[in-house]
């Protein structure tokens, strides 16, 4: 089994770029980005999602645990002088969350490589400002086949959209609606919808109000 590590240098493939552009058009359908917004690409890789919003937003945090997926996020940045974008070293359950906050969390093929997912949507609540909001893309429920044998940590076969709706709610998020983003297509007809869970933190609640 390769980790994420050793993958990291061969990780942009033709299928995975597509893959991400698609998933950026729908979290762009999905939730409103602003010019000043700080945005957070939790389990970035080498950053195909989130970089896919350097136009859109204002900052851009590349987050992920494999040091590996870091070194080659952060060669992209420097290669294309990308200052508003840094990559850093962040495990989501493991580490304490930043001090600056941020207004959008979105993350592509993540979730399910996390085995305590109720704990995941909590952490990345944590990583937000009061009335920011979530954009989490992963597999609809699959029958174990999308996934190779090298496959590296893999804790759900997808997730049930119902199911899922219900953690976030639990989690604290409110406004919580799940959507296709995009469906792969696989050699020999498969296809497995990617669905897109969006929600927002609430804001805080004024005194009085």
């Amino acid at each position: 089994m390769a980790t994420f590590d050793e993958r990291a240098r061969d990780w942009d493939t033709p299928e995975r770029i597509e893959r991400a552009g698609e998933v950026a058009v729908a979290i762009r359908k999905a939730v409103p980005l602003r010019p000043t917004d700080r945005l957070v690409d939790v389990g970035a890789g080498t950053g195909l999602l989130g970089l896919a919003f350097v136009d859109d937003v204002g900052d851009i945090v590349l987050s992920d645990p494999s040091s590996g997926m870091i070194e080659v996020a952060t060669e992209k940045l420097e290669s294309a002088g990308l200052r508003s974008v840094s990559a850093v070293r962040h495990d989501l359950l493991a580490d304490p969350p930043p001090a600056d906050r941020f207004d959008v969390a979105v993350s592509l093929l993540v979730l399910h490589h996390i085995k305590d997912t109720a704990a995941a949507l909590a952490a990345i609540r944590e990583l937000l400002v009061p009335g920011g909001r979530i954009a989490i893309a992963d597999l609809d429920t699959e029958d174990g086949t999308f996934h190779t044998a090298e496959a590296e940590g893999i804790h759900h076969l997808g997730f049930d959209r119902a199911a899922l709706r219900q953690l976030a709610t639990a989690a604290g998020f409110e406004d919580v609606a799940t959507r296709t983003a995009t469906v792969l297509k696989e050699d020999g007809g498969r296809r497995y919808p990617i669905l897109l869970l969006t929600g927002r933190r609430p804001p805080d609640q004024v005194p009085g109000g």
